[in-house]
């Protein structure tokens, strides 16, 4: 009995006949062909869909894209790697019909289609809504943060700025007065510095303080608070309990297939506020005006989830259970209005004040010492508060009112006024659902398909990269759920 062989290397034909027989009908990169050539890159907006009328031939649009969604289904992100996988990869020759584009090609590609790519990635969600994927009835939102091309040396806050020139000020000045008192003549073999060492020394150091003072001139004058280096979209963000430079992406998940509705890349270091603008686009996306969403208790902010709720979301907070009196005209109780001339109002029977926000604010003390004055806070909801009614440092605002027999000096005296008391307390039923929905792409996305951190610098490219990345996840679901025939039929 002799071993399985191979057969030689010296013969004429080695490899099939055709191109075409390299895959077999129930290969992944035949879906990927299908959906790219079904595409109208003119409407989703793609630098050069059309070829150009002179010079050297371009390469197709479709061809580089192609190539990226199939190397992110199959964990390389790489130009470089592309490159090499598009001259040795049977699937990738297939794909492109042979064609190597360079790597330096294939990252231009990405570099210049930053917002078309993410137009590719609604184009195949609303795919997904018309073969009814999506459950429309819950879904989750939740952040992770992604490293970002620049290191923590290299990212700085505005006090470490100003530290970093009052340090250079210090050696400079340390170094003008050794070279006031020092003789033209030195002695070569002190060891010292001689007089145009030091000179040249307080040079390179001016420039260094010249260098730095514009990044502090730079934040103050654009608001910012901190300045990266490397990729100046990036911020320093708390990621898996420690400190890093990152971006924070936001998705929206639905809870039926776990297919990704919607996401956004931003730099912001936290959660809050994100419900309203992510619901909204599940709604455009979906096609519905009625969905419950969960989000963990990062996401908890008084004012974002009555905004929700005002647009018809019913949202579910973990950990979040309290009342909020919600300032309605009469006979239209569904409507929420924040602000009544920046007044605040009074419920007297229940003891409290309503801010010009909807927060309810407590009695915290009153004296009569101070003329009878009672004071109303509510500091958690302040913090978290856009409206910044006070000028407070820490964000504390409150409401001094006389204990008289007519109410607060600040009453809103409109008889038509109707102050509604709502419940906000999250369906536990639903708040468990939510790591099983949201936590599952992430956890793909990261691991299965090596996405945890960029390769690219600068929001707009990096939400192309994620564009990628998330439109290579929902194809592959689509996959598993539909089948590969199905799915290239539904595509005709």
């Amino acid at each position: 009995m002799e071993f399985i062989s191979g057969e030689g290397r010296h013969q004429t034909i080695m490899l099939p006949d055709r191109v075409e027989d390299y895959v077999d009908d129930n290969n992944a990169v035949r879906v990927i062909d299908a959906y790219i050539n079904s595409l109208n890159l003119f409407e989703l907006g793609f630098a050069k869909p059309a070829p150009n009328d002179n010079g050297r031939p371009m390469y197709d649009p479709r061809d580089l894209l192609k190539l990226y969604v199939y190397g992110y289904l199959n964990r390389v992100r790489s130009s470089r790697r592309l490159e090499t996988e598009s001259k040795r990869n049977l699937e990738a020759i297939w794909l492109l019909g042979k064609l190597s584009p360079d790597h330096k090609t294939i990252a231009r590609f990405r570099h210049d289609n930053g917002k078309a790519l993410k137009n590719v990635f609604r184009d195949f969600a609303k795919l997904c809504v018309r073969l009814d994927l999506y459950g429309k009835e819950l879904a989750a939102i939740d952040g992770s943060k992604f490293k970002a091309v620049n290191s923590r040396a290299r990212n700085w806050t505005e006090q470490q700025l100003k530290d970093k020139v009052a340090g250079i000020e210090e050696k400079m000045a340390a170094y003008l007065a050794e070279l006031d008192i020092r003789d033209e003549d030195e002695n070569a073999g002190s060891g010292e510095k001689s007089a145009v060492e030091i000179a040249n020394i307080v040079t390179e150091l001016s420039e260094s303080k010249g260098r730095y003072q514009g990044y502090v001139d730079e934040l103050e004058r654009t608001g910012e608070k901190q300045k990266s280096l490397t990729d100046s979209d990036s911020r320093l963000m708390p990621s898996n309990g420690k400190m890093d430079v990152c971006y924070n992406v936001q998705t929206a998940v639905d809870a039926k297939n776990k297919l990704i509705i919607d996401f956004e890349v931003t730099n912001q270091g936290n959660d809050k506020n994100f419900i309203t603008p992510m619901a909204a686009a599940v709604q455009e996306m979906l096609g519905t005006e009625q969905i419950a969403v969960v989000t963990d208790a990062g996401y908890e902010s008084i004012q974002d989830i009555l905004a929700s709720m005002g647009s018809g979301v019913e949202v579910h907070v973990a950990g979040t259970d309290f009342d909020v009196c919600v300032p309605t005209e009469e006979g239209e109780q569904t409507e929420i209005r924040w602000h009544h001339q920046g007044r605040c109002i009074h419920v007297a029977e229940r003891n409290i004040a309503l801010c010009p926000m909807g927060n309810v604010l407590y009695p915290a003390f009153h004296t009569k010492r101070k003329g009878g004055l009672a004071v109303y806070h509510n500091y958690g909801a302040c913090k978290q508060c856009a409206c910044k009614c006070t000028a407070d440092k820490r964000g504390r605002f409150k409401y001094q009112v006389p204990m008289a027999k007519s109410s607060f000096s600040k009453t809103y005296n409109d008889k038509d006024l109707v102050v509604k008391q709502i419940r906000i307390k999250p369906d536990k039923e639903k708040v468990k659902q939510r790591k099983s929905i949201v936590e599952h792409p992430f956890g793909t996305i990261k691991r299965g398909m090596d996405c945890g951190y960029c390769l690219t610098k600068g929001l707009k490219n990096v939400l192309g990269e994620f564009s990628l990345a998330f439109l290579a996840y929902n194809i592959k679901r689509a996959i598993n759920i539909l089948g590969i025939g199905k799915l290239i039929e539904s595509m005709a």
